[in-house]
């Protein structure tokens, strides 16, 4: 009689504990499509470029000045953003700071860094409210801060024109101060090819971010309230204090972009800054955050705004007519969500 062999059950894996390819983390990284896209941009305008300076030295410092004014403000709308908010009035407030601090120093007798700290403040309530009146009442935040955009919007206009008699404010070189806060926020380095410290303030603070997204419990929190506020309420998150935290941090980036712009032309118009809160959120978008919240990266947020930075100077250097700039953008916007939707699904479908 011949003994039958009983099949040997195979003992069961968990699948967080299985390994995954090296490919497979690539692809879950947010900021692939963005980086994707940055060069194949940066390949583009430099075949495109008729003066011969877009892929020099002096190319790169023209296109991260204006790339950095987009980035500063980027990446902490893209930290809103993996928590599920929107910010629309961080536009509005690059003008609203200048003209604040513009308005304090050159009206009022203020110094320069009174001015300006009293400036960053005025911003931080701005968010507190922004953030209190989302949780408070419930309603979604892009109609909160659309409210807040055309007050301060408002405000810019009548306000301005009722100190000033115009809609400016000028002549801050004679300002006490002027010259060393000109040096923190304005000033230029490397010369002859004269990058701005905008930069380097864009470098930083996207380093900062990630650091804090990445390696701290806040971190954890901005991914918990963006995936599931409720499940995150549930297990001790503090979704209203993060969320408000992260308002005014969206509110002071855009005010240092003010200062920043203050400082360099020693001049603000009442309606700088109004529309750009638009290039913020493409910037995390084209980044790899989702609309949706929960997903998302700082880095990825500054290399979208690397991309507008290209775009916006390399148009003028290959010669085309800027005006169709924001067709380029709405080009760039689909198809970066395009290409990380399909990323998304080719990632996900790696870890089964």
């Amino acid at each position: 009689m011949t003994a039958t062999s009983t099949p040997t059950a195979q003992p069961q894996t968990d699948e967080r504990l299985a390994t995954t390819s090296w490919l497979t983390r690539l692809l879950r990284r947010p900021e692939l499509g963005a980086l994707m896209g940055a060069v194949v941009i940066y390949v583009m305008f430099s075949a495109a470029d008729t003066t011969g300076v877009f892929a020099t030295i002096t190319g790169t410092a023209r296109w991260t000045d204006y790339a950095s004014g987009v980035g500063i403000v980027a990446v902490p709308v893209a930290l809103l953003m993996i928590a599920g908010e929107f910010d629309l009035s961080s536009g509005v407030m690059v003008g609203t700071s200048g003209l604040l601090c513009g308005v304090l120093t050159t009206e009022y007798g203020w110094a320069m860094w009174p001015a300006i700290a009293a400036t960053f403040a005025f911003a931080a309530v701005i968010g507190l409210i922004n953030g209190w009146l989302v949780m408070l009442t419930g309603l979604p935040s892009f109609i909160v801060t659309l409210a807040m955009f055309f007050s301060l919007r408002g405000i810019n206009l009548g306000a301005t024109k009722s100190i000033t008699g115009t809609v400016r404010v000028a002549g801050l070189r004679d300002v006490p101060g002027y010259d060393s806060a000109s040096k923190i926020f304005s000033s230029t380095f490397w010369h002859p090819y004269d990058y701005r410290i905008a930069v380097v303030w864009w470098i930083g603070i996207t380093i900062l971010a990630t650091v804090v997204l990445s390696r701290t419990r806040f971190g954890n929190w901005i991914f918990a309230v963006g995936g599931d506020a409720n499940a995150a309420r549930n297990t001790g998150v503090p979704v209203r204090r993060t969320k408000i935290t992260l308002f005014v941090m969206t509110q002071l980036a855009a005010a240092l972009v003010g200062i920043i712009s203050l400082t360099r032309l020693a001049s603000m118009q009442a309606g700088q800054g109004v529309g750009q809160e638009f290039t913020y959120i493409i910037a995390a978008v084209v980044g790899g955050c989702l609309l949706t919240g929960g997903y998302g990266s700082p880095i990825g947020a500054s290399i979208g705004a690397a991309i507008i930075g290209m775009a916006f100077i390399g148009i003028t250097y290959a010669g085309w007519n800027s005006d169709w700039l924001y067709l380029f953008l709405g080009v760039i916007l689909f198809a970066a969500v395009l290409v990380n939707t399909l990323i998304g699904k080719r990632a996900a479908g790696a870890r089964k």
